[in-house]
């Protein structure tokens, strides 16, 4: 990257501003979560599960839209597409405020995920544009440590807004928000794409920078993992404010709970941008879903024996956040790594797999909640045998980096492509 790249925008700003444009999404979801009694009550929704189709209405939405902004970012640059993406996402939340009816808020909801698509894509594509091989899982995971403020902090804020107002404050909350995100990034967010690195918007071309993705047997088996990881988060998130509010009580103090998990994910982050130099991304991931998916299951069976009280519960999903905090950034920087001549494709790829793939399965799991914390369980479970699967096809049968080859390729993105 361009010395002046460097002077206009620091590490430490660079690194904020990507993880401020990444919780845009988390923001979107997680500030909903105390509102969706009140506004399923004001738009005439009974079903508490049907409640849960305004966080899958725009997880879909910006799953399916960031196919397109793949080919447009790796064409048109990273600035352009990211300000409209952000715009629509802008208008969209402000529209929500006078949806009349259930139906319209969910279609206003797939449009702003569709706007926040280009949040989704792009974020990713430019610390790939910057960084590669380890230092790029560093900053990922740095990101991901601000990032995880944000579900922290949301569900709290949205309980503060419901305490001093109606649900229709949390939209005009993102929507403001967003626009100083929108200004941050119009006046410090330097292309990071030289023009002489675009790729033509060409059929042939759109469709040979998908057959670059789909056909590199490493990035593509760690983006499909990737998916299972996401949809057992996006399952436990859907059903979080029942399991927290009707199975345990916990009432007003749900954005607490839900914010120590997320906390735990932050620190997670944290830690391995910390050691992931030394140790690296492989042996780090990997020895994170062997325990992601081991508690999991031991989570299943209390579950399944009818005894899991709170302490057990939260000590158990607690030790499940830490380790999705490794395995999430280590494995989102091994799927980019290979790919960097088409990183908007490869992020779009990835986006759309992850996003919707884990929109569907989290609806599934969501959906299945039964009074019990058995489905969210099973979701848990079940997706960390399969991404398991998808690691092992990845590294031929391998797990932990082992052999020369793999260190070489992680700190070298030349071994890497």
């Amino acid at each position: 990257m361009s010395d002046h790249f460097t002077r206009v925008l620091s590490r430490p700003e660079f690194i904020a501003l990507i993880a401020a444009l990444m919780a845009l999404n988390a923001l979107a979801i997680d500030v909903m979560l105390p509102a969706l009694p009140y506004m399923g009550e004001a738009l005439g929704v009974t079903s508490e599960n049907e409640r849960q189709f305004v966080i899958s209405a725009y997880m879909l939405g910006m799953g399916l839209a960031v196919l397109g902004f793949g080919p447009l970012t790796d064409r048109f640059g990273r600035r352009a597409p990211l300000l409209v993406g952000m715009g629509l996402y802008i208008v969209a939340a402000i529209a929500a405020v006078f949806a009349p009816s259930f139906t319209i808020l969910l279609v206003l909801r797939f449009i702003q995920g569709m706007g926040a698509a280009s949040v989704r894509v792009i974020a990713t594509a430019v610390v790939r544009d910057r960084y590669s091989g380890r230092e790029m899982a560093e900053v990922m995971s740095l990101t991901f440590m601000v990032f995880m403020a944000i579900p922290i902090i949301a569900p709290g804020i949205g309980q503060i807004i419901l305490l001093v107002g109606d649900w229709h404050n949390i939209f005009i909350f993102m929507g403001l928000l967003a626009a100083v995100f929108w200004l941050w990034t119009w006046f410090r967010l330097p292309e990071t794409l030289p023009q002489d690195q675009r790729r033509p918007l060409s059929i042939k071309a759109v469709f040979d920078g998908f057959r670059i993705v789909f056909t590199n047997r490493v990035a593509f088996s760690y983006g499909l993992a990737g998916m299972f990881l996401f949809g057992a988060l996006f399952g436990f998130i859907s059903s979080s404010q029942q399991i927290y509010v009707d199975i345990y009580g916990l009432g007003v103090y749900f954005p607490v709970a839900f914010a120590a998990m997320a906390g735990l994910m932050a620190v997670s982050s944290f830690t391995n941008s910390r050691i992931v130099r030394r140790f690296g991304m492989r042996r780090l991931s990997h020895g994170a879903m062997l325990s992601f998916t081991a508690v999991s299951g031991i989570w299943l069976a209390f579950a399944l024996s009818g005894f899991l009280p709170l302490w057990l519960f939260f000590s158990l999903l607690a030790i499940i956040m830490f380790s999705f905090g490794w395995a999430a950034s280590n494995m989102n920087s091994l799927s980019m790594e290979p790919l960097g001549a088409v990183a908007g494709t490869a992020s779009a790829v990835f986006g759309f797999i992850q996003t919707v793939g884990g929109a569907l399965i989290g609806s599934f799991t969501g959906q299945a909640f039964n009074g019990t914390t058995v489905p969210a369980a099973t979701g848990y479970f079940a997706m960390g045998v399969l991404a398991l699967i998808c690691i092992l096809v990845a590294e031929k049968g391998r797990l932990f980096g082992v052999g020369a080859e793999y260190a070489q390729a992680e700190a070298s993105p030349a071994a890497a492509q």
